[in-house]
């Protein structure tokens, strides 16, 4: 069991006010009634009673009076502070002195009630010194300071060069903020000495935790419970987490910090008192600010659209563990570390459940139209786009899927998703990531089986892995799953492209004989030749006019392959036997297509207009999909 503080000790009957000393009190300064030896003799501890109590009662105040309209004790002249504070020591030791003596009980009386007037003045001091010192003992400034360490630890720092020794190398801002914390230590120090740790701590409390309250409501910060967040809709509750993301910082690392600064200061004679006053002021705040994020996670049916705010509450939280640690490190303070924890782990199920749902609304998209001319389906644009943004967070990811495996009854090969390096710390993420690339993909697959063409499907799906594999390469996906997923996968968009080619261009590469095999063909041979590419041209131009490569790169690519499959052979063809067919009147054309205009007409596709978005050389009207029609300026007549 604690001693008590020599006042409650001796005169506890005498102070109806304060029966009882905190259990934290301090014991007087010296040594106990049965050890302390007589140094003193009746007569000089009467004087120095007597010295005391002049001193004393120049400063005394009444019980009722204000506290903000006294004169400071710690004004300019430091040394009515100094001679205060050996008052109140020489009056320890004087009761001291006459309980050890056996002396009159009036002289014990007499000291009692002078140590009683100065501590009344003490406390309001105290009171007066935090009240009107706000904006030097605001947080910001506090926290700023390098150390929880007191600047002065005694009364007996009060020499004629403190202020200047402290400021020396601080602002007019930081030497009166210290000048001021080093008073309410001092004040503390000798309250606590005597026996009234309790009259101290109480208005340490009542100011301070009024100021952190109207710093965090300034902050925009709310003290919600479940119930109360559920009667919001989510645009609403974004709002708030908007804020709660703005200010936690704040709160953490200026607010509660500095607080703790201060606390650690006026109190660093027992850091017991100073835990406890310091979890008094925060914990109740500290705990409904760490509980924000928690309540967010238990938010009605959060979908996936709704992840990126939880996991950037569980960043946030995540990113100031090291100064929650650090400043609610005492026991008195575990249940706002616990709250820390409790909150990142339930974001961390919410998270979970919400890729859950996300792969879930993959496999279950029902949409049944096929896309328009193959263009990339909004599944792939939404899914890639969302995947993109996990990959923003694959730090905090990877700590909340580490423990959370891909289901073990996956029928696709494990090689894979695994990843790369299966010892990385990012590897559960890469593993996960990759998973929902590969069921997206899945379903492009069936979906590919919507369209009748065959070789538009081939050209839908060149055209949806392609980006898919555009967006992985330009993005932090690619440090995750890695150079050979894309290589992989960049070579099966080729494979796509050039399934497209053979079965939409087939009918036209065939149609052009090889020179090299038929060394002379006959006239009516080479007749049906030319109608049977002008036909086959003409009905693969049409079909295709308004199909898309969204991509220039692959647009051109294929362009470019097609190209060079028939084009060469039609321009031999063409210059050996085109001239041969030279237009009468009335009659039929036979070379509808010069060989340049081949080219002209290629540049025009894949653009989803109906061929002619773009100006070309050929200048194709949009409106008249049909080749055939718009080449007479380029026949041989």
């Amino acid at each position: 069991m604690p001693r008590k503080g020599m006042r409650t000790v001796f005169f506890s009957s005498s102070r109806a006010s304060s029966p009882a000393r905190s259990p934290y009190g301090s014991p007087l300064r010296g040594s106990s009634p049965e050890t302390q030896p007589h140094t003193f003799s009746a007569s000089i501890t009467e004087e120095n009673v007597e010295i005391a109590e002049s001193i004393v009662r120049k400063w005394s105040v009444e019980q009722g009076s204000s506290y903000c309209i006294i004169e400071s004790l710690f004004g300019d002249d430091r040394k009515e502070a100094k001679d205060f504070l050996r008052s109140v020591t020489d009056l320890q030791a004087a009761m001291q002195f006459f309980l050890s003596e056996g002396s009159s009980s009036e002289h014990l009386v007499r000291a009692q009630n002078l140590m009683q007037m100065a501590m009344t003045r003490l406390e309001k001091e105290f009171y007066r010194i935090l009240s009107t010192n706000r904006n030097y003992l605001d947080p910001e400034s506090v926290s700023s300071r390098s150390s929880r360490a007191s600047p002065r630890s005694s009364y007996s720092d009060f020499d004629e060069d403190a202020s200047e020794e402290l400021g020396d190398s601080l602002s007019e801002g930081e030497r009166v903020s210290d000048l001021v914390m080093a008073d309410l230590k001092l004040i503390a120090d000798t309250m606590i000495a005597s026996g009234y740790t309790k009259e101290c701590v109480k208005i340490y409390k009542l100011i301070r935790k009024s100021i952190v309250d109207e710093s965090l409501y300034y902050l925009g910060m709310e003290k919600l419970n479940l119930s109360q967040l559920q009667k919001f809709d989510w645009e609403a509750v974004e709002l708030k987490i908007k804020t709660w993301l703005n200010s936690v910082k704040v709160a953490v690392k200026t607010i509660f910090n500095g607080e703790r600064i201060l606390c650690d200061n006026v109190f660093s004679a027992s850091p017991l008192i100073a835990e406890s006053c310091f979890a008094e002021i925060a914990r109740e705040n500290a705990i409904a600010l760490f509980g924000f994020p928690e309540l967010v996670s238990k938010f009605k049916k959060l979908s996936p659209e709704k992840m990126f705010r939880v996991l950037d509450l569980y960043d946030a939280v995540s990113d100031l563990w090291p100064e929650i640690e650090s400043i609610f490190s005492s026991e008195s303070m575990s249940t706002v570390r616990s709250q820390a924890v409790n909150s990142l782990v339930k974001l961390g199920e919410a998270v979970r459940a919400m890729l859950v749902d996300f792969e879930t609304a993959i496999q279950k998209d029902a949409s049944k139209s096929p896309v328009p001319s193959g263009g990339v389906h909004p599944l792939t644009r939404y899914v890639m786009n969302y995947i993109v943004f996990l990959s923003d967070y694959s730090g905090i990811l990877a700590d909340i899927v580490a423990d959370w495996p891909l289901s073990n009854h996956s029928p696709l090969p494990e090689s894979y998703y695994s990843s790369p390096s299966p010892y990385s710390y990012d590897s559960a993420i890469t593993e996960r990531l990759a998973w929902l690339i590969l069921v997206l993909l899945c379903k492009l697959d069936g979906k590919a089986e919507l369209y009748k063409d065959v070789s538009l499907s081939y050209l839908f799906l060149a055209n949806n892995l392609n980006y898919v594999v555009s967006k992985v390469r330009t993005s932090n996906l690619t440090l995750l799953i890695g150079d050979d997923w894309v290589v992989k996968h960049e070579g099966k968009v080729k494979q796509y492209a050039a399934n497209y080619e053979r079965m939409g261009w087939d009918k036209v590469i065939s149609s052009v004989p090889e020179l090299s095999r038929t060394a002379t063909i006959s006239p009516e041979a080479a007749r049906d030749c030319f109608k049977s590419f002008n036909s086959a041209f003409e009905e693969a131009y049409r079909k295709q006019a308004s199909w898309i490569v969204a991509d220039q790169k692959l647009r051109d690519e294929i362009k470019y392959s097609l190209a060079r499959k028939f084009v060469p052979a039609y321009r031999s063809f063409y210059e050996k036997y085109g001239a041969m067919f030279r237009r009468r009147m009335g009659a039929e054309a036979i070379v509808i297509y010069a060989p340049d205009d081949l080219g002209n007409y290629l540049s025009d596709l894949f653009y989803g207009t109906g061929g002619g978005e773009y100006t070309s050389k050929s200048s194709i009207s949009s409106s008249s999909p049909s080749p055939s029609s718009r080449s007479s300026e380029h026949r041989v007549r």
